[in-house]
């Protein structure tokens, strides 16, 4: 269970957004402090599993052929082949688009290489090349992984965002989600905690509100 304290802060977020006529994420903001972020390997780059779900839809791609492209159809947003990868390399704009519009993709091993190949200069910088699916790997259970995942990427900025919920989840729900992420940060930041400048929690249009 979250802290009550975060709890209060997502209660106060969610009671002073104005409302609005769609239906807004909640965003955490982190600032990152006394950590050198021109060095590569001091970036946060990683995808979190969120316990109490993301509360909007995850775009999911896969790259997959047999009887992986059958399984991946039945749970995710597309299935694209060989044929398609290499269309997409040729095509830089819709590869732009693709990257866009997907929050995570996975791979068979096998088309990792094509997809390092066509694709990896579109992906690659911005943190959304393929997790590899191994022949062992059940593709419908990582494609369910993923879609309670968001992804924190620092970049070499001191402040990055990252989703961890939506206005219609409860307080509580929003908390649990906030406290795993923040002891993921605690747990990979060279300096723990003391890497931890602020952590702001807000509406998409609402005003932030200090978690830590």
């Amino acid at each position: 269970m979250a802290d009550q304290e975060i709890e209060e802060a997502v209660s106060r977020a969610l009671d002073e957004a104005p409302p609005r006529n769609f239906r807004e994420t909640v965003d955490l903001a982190v600032n990152l402090r006394d950590i050198d972020l021109n060095d590569p390997s001091n970036r946060v780059d990683e995808s979190v599993v969120l316990p109490r779900g993301t509360g909007q839809d995850t775009s999911i791609v896969v790259f997959a052929e047999g009887e992986t492209a059958v399984r991946a159809e039945e749970v995710t947003d597309d299935v694209l082949d060989s044929d398609d990868l290499a269309d997409l390399g040729d095509d830089d704009n819709a590869a732009k688009d693709l990257a866009a519009d997907t929050d995570f993709f996975l791979a068979e091993e096998s088309m990792m290489q094509d997809i390092g190949r066509y694709l990896g200069t579109v992906l690659g910088p911005r943190g959304k090349m393929p997790d590899p699916i191994s022949p062992d790997d059940d593709v419908v259970e990582l494609v369910e992984r993923l879609k309670n995942s968001v992804q924190m990427r620092s970049g070499d900025r001191r402040t990055f965002h990252t989703r961890v919920g939506a206005e219609d989840m409860s307080a509580e729900e929003i908390a649990d989600n906030i406290d795993v992420i923040i002891r993921r940060l605690e747990a990979d930041l060279e300096k723990g905690p003391l890497n931890i400048d602020t952590v702001y929690v807000k509406t998409t249009m609402g005003p932030a509100v200090e978690v830590v």
